[in-house]
């Protein structure tokens, strides 16, 4: 279970992470989160504060900002863990659950399948407390986990599914950790490249399409492997395929 979490199931959590990032409901209100984060200041700089000292606080309070959704995904990888080890004499069933979830959460990221209106609505938050601080960026990173979880649900769902047949909770609260890190670090990118990020959001859908539908024929691959039994053997062929993977975990 280590192999398969440390090669094959964490590169489907941190590329899930960057599909969920490059999503539509999410790509195009980052703009606006970030410069909430910031209170107002991304990309522009207070009174006699240069332009790269605005931006490395930007990143600094973004950085607080993914604390905190990355808080409620960790939280969530540990429930569902315990919630399988509560089933470890259905094993075999779970798995085959578990894979057919993580399939068909792929088919609805790729698009070959339509989700349930209630999948894809999202639950916007309006904080009352004001921006540019760390503790209100801390608690909208948070509101952002809860909110956009049905947004993001096929992906995420996927990764729950995943991290519910670990062996271990701290398995499962490492699956989510790279989860939360492959859709933070575009966040914290795009605060310290704020300008550059805004100009070039036509270019990064697009390519956002393409790397869901990547990320969905992974998924896919993954939900077979899970369900089958198989995916020690699929680790072991993206190690094979991918050499450099072997330094990962």
């Amino acid at each position: 279970m280590l192999l398969e979490f440390s090669i094959a199931g964490l590169l489907t959590a941190f590329v899930g992470g960057i599909a969920s990032f490059l999503s539509p409901c999410v790509l195009p209100l980052v703009p606006g989160y970030l410069s909430y984060i910031a209170g107002g200041t991304v990309p522009i700089a207070h009174a006699g504060q240069s332009g790269a000292t605005a931006s490395w606080r930007a990143l600094g309070l973004s950085g607080c900002f993914v604390a905190g959704f990355s808080i409620v995904f960790i939280a969530l990888g540990a429930s569902v863990t315990t919630i399988g080890r509560l089933f470890l004499a259905y094993r075999y069933e779970l798995n085959i659950i578990a894979g057919i979830a993580i399939a068909a959460a792929g088919l609805v990221v790729m698009g070959a399948v339509k989700a349930p209106i209630w999948v894809q609505r999202y639950y916007r938050f309006n904080p009352s407390v004001n921006g540019g601080r760390p503790l209100p960026a801390l608690f909208l990173g948070m509101a952002f986990g809860f909110g956009w979880t049905p947004c993001i649900g096929p992906v995420l769902g996927g990764i729950l599914a995943l991290g519910a047949t670990s062996s271990s909770v701290s398995s499962g609260m490492l699956l989510l950790s790279v989860y939360a890190l492959g859709l933070g670090v575009p966040f914290l990118l795009a605060a310290l490249f704020m300008t550059t990020f805004t100009k070039r959001l036509g270019s990064l859908r697009r390519a956002g399409r393409i790397l869901q539908i990547v990320t969905g024929i992974i998924m896919v691959v993954m939900g077979i492997a899970v369900a089958s039994g198989q995916l020690m053997r699929f680790a072991v062929w993206l190690l094979k395929t991918f050499p450099v993977l072997g330094g990962i975990g």
